[in-house]
């Protein structure tokens, strides 16, 4: 299926605009935030007209819920030494962040606007909790460990790539992960408090 073409151009698969107004609105919304972000922006950077947003997204919440599908790409926990699983994944989120701008924008919108903050919490629950739950002592505490893996991951994010606290921007692969490792290891793997 094509749709309209772009400012002229060739028409495009409905694919393909999908993909051009997915790219524009992570854009917006990193640059603008939520709500400063509109449809008429969004449609103009993807060189569409706007309803063609409203038509396969319905509106902006489902625009930026799209926008911010995001699967962090845990390592399988079972592949990994007891022992060394807080270090993994410390260093797995510090990769995340450091080459993927979209996680950084949706931390943006999410200390800001309620509905940015429901998609953090969605995105964390739905992938953190597993995760814990595969790992940690026992599996009924595990949203309890994820939410606690998921306030040091988030902090560091929040400090280091959003308000750029010198120490925090500053530090090295090497530091951050020999700094919250022990503490995110405790959180997974520790028998309960």
């Amino acid at each position: 299926m094509t749709t309209e073409a772009p400012a002229g151009g060739p028409r495009r698969t409905s694919g393909a605009t999908k993909a051009a107004i997915l790219e524009a609105a992570r854009e917006r919304f990193a640059a603008d935030g939520y709500e400063r972000a509109t449809i008429r922006a969004i449609a103009r950077d993807a060189g569409i007209d706007p309803s063609m947003v409203m038509r396969y997204y319905g509106n902006k919440e489902g625009l930026f819920a799209a926008a911010s599908e995001i699967d962090l790409g845990f390592p399988d926990p079972r592949t990994l030494p007891a022992e060394g699983l807080g270090a993994a994944l410390v260093a797995h989120f510090f990769d995340r962040w450091e080459g993927d701008d979209v996680l950084t924008a949706l931390l943006r919108v999410g200390v800001t606007n309620a509905t940015g903050a429901e998609r953090v919490r969605a995105i964390f629950s739905e992938q953190m909790v597993p995760l814990a739950a595969a790992v940690c002592p026992d599996p009924d505490d595990a949203p309890r460990r994820a939410a606690l893996v998921s306030a040091q991951i988030l902090g560091l994010a929040l400090t280091r790539y959003v308000l750029r606290f010198p120490p925090a921007a500053a530090m090295s692969r090497e530091e951050v992960v020999a700094w919250l490792a022990p503490t995110v290891q405790r959180y997974l793997t520790a028998e309960g408090a």
